[in-house]
Parts: structure tokens; sequence; C-alpha cells
């Protein structure tokens, strides 16, 4: 009874050991190095082309910073009266962001303060944007490495 306890005991570290090998070897991976970081792009449906800016660079690891997000059609006209929602996270930790941004003006222009963004360590980021205006509502993501 006793040996067949010890079996079972063993066989759960084992796979404890194999689950945390595998989350470690998640966390230290590498961004893929044909990551997209481009600033400005399409949004998913393409009813958008979306572009982001920080209001200051460079990017400070650990503190609140801004962003500004412009919208425009695919003809380049800008989109006004958007409602923008922000998330995001560390794809390879599995984290979102520590903070919760969110759109606090307009600046016209299509232009949108976001404001409340942190990254609280250096790696592979993600900015998630929902936009809804009157051409449709529609999401875009931005990859960004600190």
């Amino acid at each position: 009874m006793k040996l067949r306890r010890i079996h079972w005991i063993l066989i759960a570290i084992a796979i404890a050991a194999v689950a945390i090998g595998a989350a470690v070897f998640h966390l230290m991976m590498t961004p893929p190095d044909d990551l997209d970081l481009a600033r400005s792009k399409p949004t998913e449906q393409r009813a958008y082309v979306a572009s982001i800016a920080p209001e200051t660079e460079p990017l400070q690891q650990g503190e609140l910073h801004a962003w500004v997000l412009t919208v425009t059609t695919p003809d380049n006209k800008p989109v006004e009266g958007a409602t923008i929602a922000v998330d995001g996270g560390m794809p390879q930790h599995g984290h979102g962001l520590p903070t919760s941004p969110q759109m606090t003006s307009y600046l016209g222009e299509g232009r949108y303060r976001i404001e409340g963004v942190k990254f609280n360590m250096g790696g592979w980021w993600e900015l998630k944007f929902a936009i809804s205006a009157p051409p449709g509502d529609d999401r875009v993501t931005f990859n960004l490495k600190l």
C-alpha cells in the first residue's frame, strides 16, 4: 500500500515538474522574429486605419504614460465621435496590462488620447483597441517591444 502511494506521489511530482518547466520555457521565449511592430495598420475588418504614438518617447518602463490613437477611414478621413476601449498585455506571460487605460479625450482630426498606460517590465507587449463609430465596430492590435 505504501509503495503504491509513493508511486502516485512521484507521478504527481513529475507532472508538476513538466508543467513548471513548460511555464518557465514559455516565459523565457523571445518574441517572434517576424513580429509586426508597425504603429499604423488597417483594423481587423478594414473599417478603419489606426495609428498609435506615445506622447513622449522613449517609453519608460514602470511609468504611466499617454498615447494618441489616430483613427481614419480607409480613404483617410478622420473618424470623429468614436468610442474606444483599451486592453492589452504580454502574450508570452499570459497576463494583461497592470493598469486600466482609457480614452480620455478627443483631440480632433480623428485623434484620441489614451491615458493610464503602464508597462511594468521589458518584453513583448500588445495594445488592443476596440473602435466603435458610425462606420461600424472593429479592432486592432499593436505589438510593442520594451
